[in-house]
């Protein structure tokens, strides 16, 4: 992997960090030699990621526990995330989880759309001046999003798993060409892992099964690109982009409208409390 970002130690915080592609792009990222922090949900599961780190690239990482359910514990993070560093050259928004049931969390929202957008676009925000790049774990499940702005809860009636998190995944893609647009400073890039075997959905049975049966990619397989987009030349990269398998990829026409990408953001602020 060609690597036009310098031999200067960046620091890279990846969101989403105690197992699957988010474990497996700080494990990569450490080895090349930057400083990792990683955050997650779970104390035990992040405190073992952040051994695996450190036996695979001989620095203990920082760890941030933060539940994304919890637009507070997202604050949080974001105030304690700038106390320790003036400057974080990645964001790898790349948290995410998929709800089997319908959930409502203590904000209000629809857990799948707070967990793998209100939450992200929340850290993001508060974060924005000290952000030198950001990468955002998105998906091709978006094909079957059905986003509405103005009901951001919409999934809560009739509710369906794949579409519910295939709307949070249109909001990803939608999310991170906006961001582009607004911070014209802070490279912005969404990408596709494939579809990968990890502890997603793991309270699934029938998921479960598959992911030890079928032929899904690896978790470092599912974090090449994230890789890629956080250590290419930026001048070599489309700003805005979604990408996939290092490359750049034709996003479904309902993620690449940016009248609403622009109604997206303005909804998200309002949802959680920030100026529009």
């Amino acid at each position: 992997m060609e690597d036009l970002t310098g031999r200067r130690q960046r620091l890279v915080v990846v969101t989403g960090a105690s197992s699957g592609i988010g474990l497996a792009a700080a494990v990569a990222l450490a080895r090349r030699g930057d400083r990792v922090a990683l955050v997650g949900r779970d104390p035990a599961r992040l405190r073992a990621a952040g051994e695996q780190v450190r036996e695979a690239a001989g620095e203990q990482p920082e760890l941030f526990r933060a539940d994304f359910a919890v637009l507070d514990d997202v604050r949080g993070l974001a105030e304690r995330l700038r106390a320790a560093y003036d400057r974080i050259d990645v964001l790898a928004n790349n948290a995410g989880a998929i709800v089997l049931r319908p959930v409502r969390t203590v904000d209000g929202f629809e857990l799948t759309m707070q967990a793998n957008h209100l939450a992200p676009f929340l850290l993001s925000n508060l974060l924005a001046d000290r952000v030198g790049r950001m990468v955002v774990t998105a998906s091709g499940a978006h094909r079957s999003g059905v986003l509405d702005p103005d009901d951001l809860n919409a999934a809560l009636r009739r509710y369906r798993p794949m579409r519910a998190y295939g709307t949070s995944k249109q909001a990803n893609i939608l999310f991170t060409a906006e961001a582009a647009r607004r911070w014209p400073d802070v490279p912005a890039y969404s990408f596709h892992p494939g579809v990968v075997r990890t502890r997603f959905g793991s309270d699934s049975p029938l998921v479960a099964l598959g992911m030890r049966v079928l032929p899904f990619r690896t978790p470092e397989r599912g974090a090449e690109t994230l890789l890629w987009l956080a250590c290419q030349d930026p001048a070599r990269l489309t700003n805005g982009g979604y990408h996939y398998n290092r490359r750049r990829h034709r996003a479904f026409r309902k993620a690449t409208d940016p009248d609403l990408a622009a109604r997206l953001w303005t909804a998200s602020a309002r949802a959680v409390g920030l100026p529009g």
